[in-house]
């Protein structure tokens, strides 16, 4: 089933944005003129009992020691070819945000605010989803944990 199909079919208010490719969820907030506070990046990443996504602001960096204490054990960005096994039905380095629909589970980093629409990417790096945070995070069934913080630099 398409992203979109899904989307219609779990009843979420979604808009479909196509834009010129982006590789990053920065360069996705520059092509798209919009705070990258806005615009959310899933990482895949692995942990002691597997795959799972966390999904954060552009804006932001993963802390790979905090979350590992969360997490129970040593987590690690997962490598281009495992993300292209995982996410079979995307383009190439696509990451998609929405674990559920591969079992994977899915942090959502608290700095994202519920309330506020936010631009994912979709299946390809010139297509993203513009939502309400909330209706990701229903949907999702993520969860919330403290594990980015602000990029400087």
């Amino acid at each position: 089933m398409s992203l979109v199909d899904y989307l219609d079919e779990q009843r979420i208010a979604f808009q479909m944005i196509l834009h010129p490719p982006a590789y990053t969820a920065q360069r996705r907030a520059k092509v798209l003129r919009m705070s990258g506070r806005h615009v959310a990046r899933a990482v895949l990443l692995t942990g002691p009992e597997g795959f799972f996504l966390a999904v954060l602001p552009a804006t932001h960096r993963i802390d790979l020691v905090r979350l590992s204490r969360y997490w129970g054990g040593p987590v690690r960005l997962a490598r281009k070819d495992e993300a292209a096994h995982v996410f079979g039905d995307c383009e190439w380095g696509v990451v998609s945000p929405f674990g559920n629909r591969y079992g994977l589970p899915t942090l959502i980093d608290s700095s994202l605010c519920s309330e506020a629409w936010i631009v994912l990417e979709g299946v390809s790096h010139h297509e993203a989803v513009l939502l309400r945070c909330g209706d990701f995070e229903r949907l999702s069934g993520s969860f919330r944990v403290p594990f980015a913080s602000p990029a400087h630099g």
